[in-house]
């Protein structure tokens, strides 16, 4: 029986489910869209570079860059320590060359394309609101969202039933009950994919989500919806289209939605003062929030090793423990876990200083199967054994 798809699924109480994708410590996020969207000038206001946009720029070759990403908390705890090196967490950005009908059959840069993808924790979807007199203004967006959605899902569908073909003659020849039970799940995977259905879409078992995560499908990353538009709707906060392209994201599977305006955007990066220049203009850059909404997809949180050499800025998926926790810091460092000295964020702020919070017993020692939250300061406490010479 293929599973319900998120809508049909009402919110249970207990344990938080397992998650799909594996992202490490530098969030990974790829630019998509048709051509002449506004992705690669997308690109350039995320990444302060200067890429060749337009149409005729496509490229086989990804742009790629890494930005650092907006915390508060992390700026007021180098504030606080003043240490010697400052690392805060990292967004990897790359612009993905533009997608097409029947870019699943391999036409135009359509394999290209695709395989881009699947290096990726997560999507932008760049979708053009906006006309341009030197562009074809004969364009529709809910039609080019489908065009993506279909692309990816077929794609997938084709990886699956090649996999699906293996397994069969894997288990014909040599029954083993892993290699059916995933068979199975390669086969409900199958079933919602026909339906024209995203594998993110839908309500996994955890047991399931382990199959997922080793094929890391196309139609199973988060996405996030980019709307780019003139200067005057983003300010105004209106676009014809947009009550359609609404009514789209709903029926599938509801995820985030950003309005922008990339030219908006392009003046805010040049004015001097960019705080004063969005407040007389009124309207906000949109750039830390596409970053930020980014990463509220992936599920994942920070936290934060701290000292006078070096504040650090770390990403883990939410509800890690803190034994997979001290691993992103160092492999060896999970094999030795003792405990997890604790202080809260706000704990450690209003306290003033990491002694005094100490001093009011706002420390906590905790043990391997603590869940860290979202902005903890940790100090980690391990034994890692030195390897005997031979």
């Amino acid at each position: 029986m293929p599973p319900k798809k998120k809508e049909d699924k009402k919110k249970e109480d207990g344990p938080k489910r397992a998650i799909l994708g594996r992202p490490g410590n530098t969030l990974r996020m790829g630019l998509v869209g048709l051509p002449t969207v506004g992705k690669s000038a997308t690109f350039n206001l995320l990444t302060n570079l200067n890429v060749p946009t337009g149409f005729g720029h496509s490229s086989m070759s990804p742009n790629v860059a890494q930005v650092p990403v907006p915390d508060q908390r992390f700026d007021k705890l180098c504030e606080m320590y003043k240490p010697k090196k400052r690392t805060p967490t990292a967004l990897c950005i790359t612009d993905i060359a533009g997608v097409a009908p029947s870019s699943s059959e391999g036409k135009g840069l359509g394999n290209a394309f695709l395989s881009h993808i699947q290096g990726v924790d997560g999507i932008y979807n760049v979708i053009r609101l906006f006309e341009d007199p030197g562009l074809d203004n004969d364009f529709d967006p809910v039609a080019d969202l489908q065009t993506v959605h279909d692309e990816l899902i077929a794609k997938d569908l084709q990886a699956v039933l090649s996999k699906i073909e293996d397994f069969e003659r894997i288990v014909k020849k040599t029954p083993e009950k892993s290699k059916q039970d995933e068979l199975d799940v390669l086969k409900k995977v199958c079933e919602v994919l026909k339906k024209n259905i995203s594998v993110k879409d839908c309500e996994w078992a955890p047991n399931d989500i382990e199959v997922l995560n080793r094929y890391q499908l196309l139609s199973a990353k988060p996405v996030v919806y980019l709307l780019n538009m003139s200067t005057e709707d983003y300010k105004r906060k209106s676009n014809k289209y947009l009550g359609k392209i609404v009514a789209w994201v709903k029926k599938h599977g509801e995820s985030p939605v950003i309005p922008y305006s990339a030219v908006y955007e392009e003046m805010v990066q040049k004015a001097e003062n960019k705080e004063e220049f969005c407040k007389a203009e009124g309207a906000p850059s949109a750039v830390n929030k596409m970053i930020k909404v980014g990463y509220k997809e992936l599920k994942l949180i920070h936290f934060f090793t701290v000292g006078p050499d070096e504040v650090k800025c770390w990403t883990i998926r939410d509800s890690t423990t803190a034994k997979k926790a001290v691993a992103v810091i160092h492999t060896d460092m999970e094999k030795g876990f003792i405990c997890a000295d604790v202080i809260k964020y706000n704990d450690l702020i209003e306290c003033g200083s990491e002694q005094e919070a100490k001093k009011q017993g706002k420390e906590m020692q905790m043990g391997k199967d603590y869940i860290v939250e979202d902005g903890d300061i940790i100090e980690f406490k391990v034994n890692v054994a030195k390897k005997k010479k031979k």
